[in-house]
């Protein structure tokens, strides 16, 4: 392995002829002319991260590159054959729209090729959940997916999925990078063996675009006089989600077509993200020229999802990914419960920073809640830890959503039907999306959540963060907002402590980098450095008695003041 530290020395080694001829042009290039971004590119190894490894493209141990990758794809190789020695492995390939995708997704292939592996790889790109979905279908060990998500477009990034169609989670995860850090990037083989490498399409998306119609719908009345418009944000969902929409019975979809062609520059918008309003603008802009019931925007790889509805002046209004998550969730548990499906033995998902409202749908239902770690693979798993019980449906606040476990990762397409069946039924019945998610608020308390997000780039970036964490830790906040915080969950040393009477208990999920306070009125804060992005993420969440749904507006409004309030309190504004 490549020793880290001295940033010259490990430049220097990509000089040598283990590298082509274009790499050693490019690493001559910085040490001569920049070398702040040469100390960037060399002086650590680019990790794993909760969503695989993702970051800059560009020559170096700490980049996006044919060598980083090839030498993750040989590693991953040497431990397929080590977990199923003597099987005949296959593995499945997929890429999105990014620079470089469709390329280094060759790469993979010809190193998996040359370890003599099976591959199945995509002829174009596709949604990252049909890459889920096409493990299982094609019966492969492992799938591989080139994407960054929603990125900026320097990013690229490579997400891991076992057997089951789920990303890989730990054990497994630590001893596939046991298996990458023994190697040098001499040992990786890219001597590609065309005949192990079978190109797919049509066939997987056939499949998988029943699937989803089949998990996705509710036989939902008023789909005739339901409108949808669609942007896929230069994505991959356009290659599935309009005929998802149209098998499901939807005819009034209306697609952005000057976002519709697939583009790792993301030419209209300043983040592919459906988490920032802006991303959807253009969306907007056409709903209110059609006066359409609904606008849906995925992510870049297709795995998020945001979704705008009419408020209850009638006026475009973005849900968050917990408002979203909510009345899926609930819809789904309604369904069930009306089929007498629901025997105890079921399960929702979600995870430790969304809202605490499912909770409250899982105790009214009869269902449990599980939690877990950010990032969906946790979710993933639970279905693998608990095979006696069933799953539902599952979210997280980050704009994800799985439905049913024929994927095991956040599925924007089907979840984009779902959100459509949930639509077009409440407008057929008089009611609409945002009247239902008020009156769930009604039911169960209205719950308020907030995201701030704080970019740290670099080197500097990463040491401010974990001072951040580290003060957070050392010297805990005694209170939020007048009301006396008494509990705090260190996910790092899995320990939860009673700030009232000192008594400490242990967490049983594995350990990560997130802190959570709680308050004596139910507020909750948590903080976490992003595993795939240079950033900070504090996640806010208050709630209070909703009486009637003329109160909403005001109710919600006072919980928008008391998170502006504390935000004010935390300095992070």
């Amino acid at each position: 392995m490549e020793k880290t530290g001295n940033v010259l020395d490990n430049a220097n080694f990509w000089l040598t002829d283990v590298f082509d001829t274009k790499t050693q042009k490019a690493v001559t290039e910085l040490i001569e002319n920049n070398p702040e971004e040469l100390k960037e590119s060399f002086y650590k190894d680019l990790e794993f991260g909760t969503g695989g490894m993702r970051g800059v493209m560009g020559v170096g141990t700490n980049r996006i590159n044919k060598y980083t990758l090839g030498k993750n794809t040989q590693g991953l190789s040497n431990y397929l054959k080590k977990v199923y020695p003597g099987q005949d492995l296959k593995v499945v390939i997929a890429f999105d729209c990014r620079h470089q995708s469709d390329t280094l997704a060759k790469v993979v292939a010809d190193v998996f090729s040359a370890n003599g592996i099976k591959v199945y790889l995509f002829s174009e790109l596709r949604p990252t959940p049909e890459l889920s979905f096409a493990v299982k279908h094609l019966g492969c060990h492992c799938g591989i997916v080139l994407t960054a998500s929603h990125n900026p477009p320097e990013y690229n990034g490579y997400k891991v999925y076992w057997t089951d169609g789920g990303q890989i989670v730990p054990p497994q995860d630590k001893e596939i990078i046991e298996q990458i850090n023994q190697l040098n990037f001499e040992a990786i083989n890219f001597e590609t063996n065309e005949n192990l490498i079978e190109y797919i399409g049509n066939e997987v998306d056939e499949a998988f675009i029943n699937a989803s119609v089949n998990n996705g719908s509710f036989n939902a009345k008023g789909k005739d006089d339901f409108t949808i418009v669609f942007t896929s944000l230069h994505g991959t969902s356009i290659t599935t989600l309009p005929e998802v929409l149209k098998r499901a019975g939807y005819k009034n979809v209306h697609v952005v077509e000057e976002q519709a062609v697939p583009d790792g520059d993301f030419p209209t918008v300043k983040s592919p993200n459906p988490e920032e309003p802006e991303a959807l603008n253009m969306a907007l802009q056409k709903a209110e020229e059609l006066n359409a019931d609904m606008v849906i925007g995925t992510d870049p790889d297709s795995d998020r999802l945001g979704i705008a509805v009419r408020d209850n002046d009638g006026k475009m209004k973005l849900l968050n990914g917990n408002q979203t998550m909510i009345l899926m969730t609930r819809f789904l548990l309604e369904e069930w419960k009306n089929k007498g499906k629901i025997s105890g033995n079921e399960f929702i998902g979600s995870t430790i920073v969304s809202t605490p409202m499912m909770h409250k749908l899982a105790q009214g239902y009869h269902v449990e809640c599980k939690v877990g770690l950010t990032g969906f693979k946790w979710i993933a798993k639970m279905i693998i830890d608990y095979p006696d019980q069933v799953f539902i449906g599952g979210g997280e606040e980050s704009f994800g959503y799985m439905v049913g476990d024929f994927v095991r990762d956040k599925d924007a397409v089907t979840a984009s039907l779902l959100a459509c069946e949930i639509a077009a039924n409440a407008k057929a019945n008089g009611s609409s999306f945002y009247k239902d998610l008020i009156q769930s608020y009604i039911d169960f308390g209205l719950y308020k959540e907030r995201l701030i997000s704080l970019t740290k780039k670099g080197i500097s970036g990463s040491e401010e963060i974990r001072q951040m964490m580290i003060s957070l830790r050392e010297n805990p906040i005694k209170s939020i907002d007048g009301s006396k915080v008494i509990r705090i969950e260190d996910y790092q040393s899995s320990i939860s402590k009673d700030m009232i009477n000192g008594e400490e208990s242990p967490i049983e999920i594995p350990s990560s980098n997130v802190l959570i306070y709680y308050t004596e009125d139910g507020t909750q804060i948590a903080a976490r450095p992003s595993g795939t992005e240079p950033k900070i993420k504090f996640y806010f969440s208050v709630n209070t008695h909703l009486e009637s749904k003329d109160q909403f507006e005001r109710t919600d409004e006072e919980l928008n003041q008391k998170i502006d309030r504390i935000i004010t309190e935390l300095k992070l504004n």
